[in-house]
């Protein structure tokens, strides 16, 4: 049997009445991968079987033609959650910048699923030409839209300054205020190093404490210190431990104290930043709490307190024979 005769036998199949018939001709369009299968299967994402859309969706996606991309677009709207998602992981590999304008029109589609989906889309463009069209979600009812629009302006390229990004800092929602804490460490707004403290000090929300944290060890400002200091008493060990590593960034002599007392900390991953952070400072007055913690259950915390000694004899030698 030639190529062109096997494959017309699986292309005649694919519109067979019987369901499991399709779904056989799509397995083996789909491991023939022969281009003059692409509009068949494009075809196949309209089958009455969610089954055979979405194994459609599979064989384009092994196809990577980007012919089809419009038409998986269109279906990032579908009403199957499996199908949906399988669409968005073949198009996260599919689309290009080419795609921006296909995107930024699907956006406009009074869709919530395919607008979610194509605000997941535009991270891989990265294009600063998507802000305009994804700032009106920051103030959609839809909590999901909210958060995929923060979270995708942080992919955006050479976007530095969004006002709206910092009022979403007091959104109702705990999981827009977290990816808004992230976003923010991405951008250089005033109000930005303010927001971020009073959230690492005020929110409910753990999580949104931790990732505040995280911004903020980017932003290295030392505006951030007191907040931080405060922050080394938090009852959550994961804002504690990044507290302490925005910290190494902005070392501090009035944070002594408290780093002392966090090499005590319960958890090991605090405990190690702490002598990071100590050996960062480098101050002779911490040398008897790290002596300490040289016998650390945790062989981590052993290593770093170790070398923050190390550091601290370095950088002030009348301390050498203590």
């Amino acid at each position: 049997m030639s190529a062109d005769t096997e494959l017309n036998e699986w292309l005649e199949m694919l519109r067979a009445p019987d369901v499991s018939e399709r779904l056989v001709a799509i397995k083996m369009l789909q491991h023939l991968g022969d281009e003059d299968a692409l509009d068949p299967l494009i075809a196949a994402l309209q089958d009455e079987s969610s089954a055979v859309q979405k194994l459609a969706v599979t064989a384009l996606w092994e196809l990577a033609n980007p012919k089809a991309v419009p038409a998986l677009v269109e279906c990032l709207a579908s009403t199957d959650e499996g199908i949906r998602e399988e669409v968005l992981s073949a198009l996260g590999e599919l689309v290009t910048p080419d795609h921006l304008l296909l995107l930024l029109d699907a956006l406009h589609r009074d869709d919530a699923n395919m607008q979610l989906n194509v605000l997941i889309l535009l991270r891989k463009i990265h294009d600063a030409q998507s802000l305009p069209y994804v700032l009106p979600f920051f103030e959609s009812e839809n909590p999901e839209l909210r958060e995929a629009a923060v979270t995708t302006l942080r992919y955006l390229n050479q976007v530095e300054r969004c006002q709206e990004a910092i009022t979403l800092m007091s959104d109702p929602d705990k999981n827009v205020r977290r990816s808004a804490a992230l976003t923010l460490g991405h951008l250089a707004d005033a109000e930005v190093i303010s927001s971020l403290c009073q959230a690492l000090t005020t929110d409910a929300d753990w999580q949104v404490r931790r990732n505040a944290a995280k911004s903020l060890a980017l932003h290295a400002d030392s505006t951030a210190v007191p907040s931080l200091e405060t922050a080394l008493a938090d009852e959550h060990w994961q804002v504690r431990k990044f507290a302490l590593q925005a910290l190494q960034k902005t070392p501090a002599e009035q944070t002594l104290p408290a780093l002392v007392k966090t090499l005590a900390d319960e958890y090991s991953d605090v405990r190690r930043d702490a002598a990071i952070a100590l050996g960062i400072l480098k101050s002779p007055i911490a040398l008897n709490a790290l002596q300490q913690s040289l016998d650390d259950p945790d062989k981590d915390v052993c290593i770093y307190a170790q070398r923050a000694i190390q550091n601290i004899h370095e950088s002030t030698p009348e301390t050498s024979n203590a």
